[in-house]
Order: C-alpha cells, then sequence, then structure tokens
C-alpha cells in the first residue's frame, strides 16, 4: 500500500520508519525545501518514546546530544538570592527513562533513520486531496495515495483541507523561542526570571554553537498571523518589559536572532483524528499544548501506534484507524490534562504561586529520588502519566 505523509519533523519520519518496517510504500512531502533546522527548543523524550526510540535502533544518537541541562537557577522578581534546583531528580521523580534533547537534533536523528529506505520530497506541499486518494501539490504532478496522513504541526495544512478550521482550546498562554549568542546561556543550567504572568529563560549546551532564550507569558488572545515573524517579536518585547536587565538583553538581540519560535498555548480538541483514507498524528491531530504537555513524546508514541494498527489491519484504513484512536484515547486525554496544570505551574497567576513554584521545586529536588518518585506515584493528577502508559507490541509484524 502506498502511504503519504505530509511533515517531516518528529512524528512523519517515526510513522514512516515503523511503516517501512511493516513494507508499506512511504513518501514524506514537506513544505520546507530542506530539512528544518530552526533553532528550536529542548524537549523531553519520556519512557514509552524512549522505548520506541530504542526499537528504532537510533537511542545511542540520542544519547550523544543530549541537553545535560540538569539545574535551575530561578530569580523572582524582587528577591535577590536565586532558587537554585536540581533538576534531574525532578525529571527522576517524573519518569524513570527520560532525557532532554533539542528539536532539530532528534528530528535530524529519525529522517537519517529513514532517508534511505522513504521517499522523501522536499520544498512541496499538499493543495488537494481527493476521496479516491488522488493528491495534487503546488510543485509536483498529481499522485494516487491508498492512505496520507497529517504529521505537520498545529498549523496542519492536511488537517485543514481535511476538516476545514477545527475547535481548538487556547489555554490562555503565548510561547516563543529564540536563538541567541552562545555566551547568554550557561551550559548544562536553566537561568529562569519569573514574575507573575510570565517566565523568561536561557540555556545553552556543549554541543551547541549558540543559546536558546525561551519566554512563556500570559495574555488575552494576540492578533498577529503565524507567520508575521515582525509582529510576533513585537509582542514579546511588550510583554516582557522591564522584568530583569538580563531579559532586556536578551530582548535587544531578538532582531539579530536567525531562528525564532512564537506561538500559542493551544489545545486541539477533534472528535476524531480520521476522515476517510486521511487520518492525523502528533500535534496536527491532537496537540496538548506546545511545551506543557509532552507533546513530542506523545507524537512518537502516536506514530508508532498508527503505523502497528495499520500492519494489524493488513493496510484496512478504517479498521486501523479506529484502533489507532481507541489505543491513544487515555494517553492524549491525560496529556491535556498534564499541560493544564504545567501551565498553570510555570506560568504562575499569583505572588503566591511564583513563591510556590520556586519552593515548590526546591523541596522536591532536596529529596531521595525514592521519595520524589514515590509521592509522584501517589499524585492523581498525571505526573507520571508517560510511564504509567502501555505501549502495544507489534515485533511480530515486523517483515524487514
Amino acid at each position: 500500500m502506498k502511504v503519504l505523509i505530509s511533515g517531516a519533523s518528529i512524528s512523519g519520519p517515526v510513522l514512516a520508519y515503523w511503516l517501512a518496517r511493516y513494507d508499506f510504500e512511504v513518501t514524506v512531502v514537506e513544505r520546507s525545501p530542506v530539512l528544518r533546522k530552526t533553532g528550536g527548543h529542548a524537549i523531553d523524550l519520556f519512557r514509552p518514546a524512549m522505548d520506541i526510540t530504542e526499537k528504532m535502533g537510533v537511542l545511542p544518537e540520542v544519547e550523544k546530544r543530549i541537553t545535560g541541562i540538569d539545574r535551575l537557577r530561578l530569580y523572582r522578581r524582587g528577591v535577590v538570592r536565586p532558587t537554585k534546583v536540581n533538576l534531574g531528580k525532578i525529571y527522576q521523580a517524573a519518569s524513570d527513562r527520560h532525557v532532554e534533547i533539542m528539536r532539530d537534533d532528534l528530528s535530524e536523528i529519525y529522517y537519517e533513520a529513514t532517508a534511505n529506505e522513504v521517499d522523501y520530497i522536499f520544498g512541496d506541499s499538499i493543495t488537494g486531496i481527493g476521496e479516491d486518494g488522488k493528491v495534487t501539490f503546488e510543485n509536483s504532478a498529481p499522485r494516487k495515495f491508498d492512505i496520507v496522513v497529517g504529521a505537520d504541526g498545529l498549523h496542519s495544512n492536511v488537517r485543514k483541507l481535511t476538516f476545514g478550521e477545527v475547535p481548538n482550546d487556547f489555554l490562555g498562554a503565548y510561547l516563543a523561542v529564540a536563538t541567541m549568542p552562545k555566551d547568554f546561556g550557561p551550559e548544562g543550567e536553566f537561568l529562569n526570571y519569573v514574575d507573575v504572568g510570565r517566565m523568561a529563560g536561557i540555556y545553552s549546551a556543549t554541543h551547541l554553537e549558540d543559546a536558546r532564550a525561551v519566554f512563556l507569558f500570559r495574555s488575552q488572545p494576540l492578533d498577529y498571523h503565524y507567520r508575521d515573524v515582525p509582529r510576533q517579536k513585537e509582542l514579546l518585547k511588550q510583554a516582557f518589559q522591564r522584568l530583569h536587565p538580563e531579559v532586556s538583553r536578551w530582548l535587544e538581540e531578538l532582531d539579530r536572532s536567525p531562528a525564532f519560535y512564537f506561538d500559542s498555548i493551544t489545545q486541539l480538541k477533534l472528535e476524531t483524528w480520521s476522515r476517510g483514507r486521511v487520518t492525523l498524528v502528533g500535534d496536527a491531530g491532537y496537540c496538548p499544548g506546545p511545551a506543557v504537555g509532552g507533546s513530542t513524546s506523545l507524537a512518537v508514541v502516536g506514530a508508532y501506534v498508527l503505523a502497528g494498527e495499520l500492519a494489524t489491519a493488513k493496510g484496512d484504513y478504517e479498521r486501523a484507524f479506529t484502533a489507532y484512536e481507541r489505543e491513544m484515547a487515555g494517553y492524549v486525554q491525560g496529556s491535556r490534562q498534564v499541560a493544564l496544570l504545567g501551565t498553570k505551574t510555570l506560568i504562575p497567576t499569583s505572588p503566591f504561586g511564583v513563591w510556590a513554584l520556586a519552593n515548590g521545586a526546591r523541596a522536591i529536588s532536596a529529596l531521595p529520588v525514592s521519595v520524589s518518585r514515590l509521592l509522584s506515584k501517589l499524585n492523581k493528577i498525571g505526573t507520571r502519566l508517560h510511564d504509567e502508559f502501555v505501549v502495544k507490541n507489534y515485533d511480530d509484524l515486523r517483515t524487514g
């Protein structure tokens, strides 16, 4: 069977890898003319995504490029002395198996694992999808596919072509990431400034040639287009005025930044991710909220499950899509709840919230790992969501 995947970031290459293992003929189309290297931010892989990555044989490459950021130095506005936190202990409390890696690095690793057996088309985009599987493109000649998958992110082109405008839940906050000069960010440490309704931080890693500044802030819906970068930078500067002189220095660097990302923290809430021979995976179908809901691990698992269900159903896509949505429903719902909690915690709404963030993180990092893990397991709000998800085993379906 011929499968077309739109998007070559995370879920697209993972899905392509597993479909190729099950003997599907896979094509990936990507709007960017080359594999995207847009700066990006550090993302987390938790246990189920780590297990899948190991099955793919690329875990050693992932481990070579971890960020190594295991410390947090947090400054509260008006408080001179910083709060120092052991991030490694906090991650261990949340998951028994975890790494942090730059998004671009992970995307490149997954792509290289598939490049020799998957047909990649860069610099093109889907313009139409017919009920019979006929797909039209901006630049390429029309072709027919048995299945089309949107793995093209929060602003998915495939989703728009198939579902039109869909409901989403704006969580009342925005995320921005900007590339900064290397000496702006400490290696192995996340330098962080927090105030009511906003947080700004910066970090670097040994293998990076630059630093990355991260901004989270609360706001009513803002008026901008998601591709209007000058307007986005203007809004970001307004949101972070007078937080701290160091943050002001980062903002002054924005206009020279070679890479910049800005988006709302929004959850997608489709009743179904599939229609006809089209389905969605990762942020394109069930984004829990960028940076707060574990969306990368969710995307990796979703791609693996979708491929496995298509192989189980021997290409009967209607049956496979139903099984895929059933397998992922609980994980998606749990990720949404974690995102709601994460947004509330990381971007405090009150002075007490700022105090609780700093002192709560310090307290958890001071506990023995065994105790913090036990407390996390007793917690009913999903702090160990990822480790509690059991990934279905499709190993007996592999043909290559």
